[in-house]
């Protein structure tokens, strides 16, 4: 369900798809409506890192604190760099300079949580987005699967490190896959099907080859075929080898290339655009 997260009010505020996942959390990924950016930014984004215009960003950090009911620097967005190293986000991070904050965040795709109040999400644009929460543990945490971290097996990681910093199981987890590129838009070259498969996923089960198409005749060349690769499935797919299971994995199915009218898609609208924001807080009710 799209909607505002917490408030009724009729001023601007961020709209987003907001997550059934557990009642201990909130759990989201917002649209690209109500904020104050522009163009290929607008309207709602908060990613530092893509070109948008620094006080929009601000502000629209602010409107999304309100309505989650926490200040700005219990808003944490890692700088993602493709990679499956993640970060455990506590009271120590938390006493940091935001200066300090910034670096210990730098190449990080993956962040983590058992604190009340506190926002974690990643950022995409066509990537995967996952949420984690483990309600025994009362622990939380946010990946970012692009292709390259998706090769890397990075939501299996990040549940190896939720059981190493909270001993968390995997049984007892429940994650949420939200939008991201589909198997239909994301067509591929040889080098990153090679990729996938040297690392040993079973192409048969993520991967299909499609005929091309040419833009300029208006015709499909049977003759002509492309790999295409199902990102989400992937990761749902490394999820049941982690021990998850499939009745705790849902998967919001939602292409952005082909809803990028409402998501941030870095294929349709470049990659000096906004990007979605995909978060989870505890309620300040849940103790660890």
């Amino acid at each position: 369900m799209i909607s505002c997260l917490n408030t009724d009010d009729d001023m601007i505020q961020p709209k987003s798809l907001v997550y059934d996942l557990h009642e201990d959390v909130v759990a989201f990924s917002t649209t690209r409506f109500g904020g104050f950016s522009t163009g290929a930014y607008g309207e709602f984004n908060i990613n530092r890192y893509c070109g948008d215009d620094a006080e929009a960003i601000r502000k629209n950090r602010a409107l999304l604190c309100q309505q989650l009911g926490i200040s700005d620097d219990r808003l944490i967005m890692p700088h993602q760099v493709h990679l499956a190293q993640s970060l455990r986000i506590d009271e120590a991070f938390l006493a940091l300079s935001e200066k300090d904050r910034q670096t210990r965040l730098e190449g990080i795709d993956a962040v983590m949580t058992n604190l009340t109040d506190v926002c974690i999400g990643v950022s995409t644009a066509d990537c995967i987005p996952l949420l984690v929460y483990d309600p025994r543990q009362h622990a939380a945490a946010a990946v970012h699967a692009g292709w390259r971290g998706t090769v890397q097996r990075i939501a299996q990681q990040t549940i190896a490190d939720m059981a190493a910093a909270y001993g968390s199981q995997p049984s007892n987890l429940r994650v949420q896959i939200g939008p991201g590129i589909s198997l239909d838009s994301f067509e591929v070259g040889d080098e990153v099907y090679d990729a996938f498969a040297a690392a040993g996923f079973d192409m048969t089960a993520i991967a299909k080859q499609y005929p091309t198409f040419n833009c300029q005749l208006s015709i499909i060349n049977c003759q002509l075929s492309r790999w295409h690769i199902d990102l989400p499935e992937c990761n749902r797919l490394q999820l049941l080898a982690a021990g998850v299971p499939e009745a705790n994995i849902s998967v919001a199915d939602i292409c952005t290339v082909q809803q990028s009218d409402t998501f941030f898609s870095a294929r349709r609208l470049g990659i000096q655009s906004g990007r979605i924001f995909t978060g989870i807080i505890r309620k300040p009710h849940t103790r660890a």
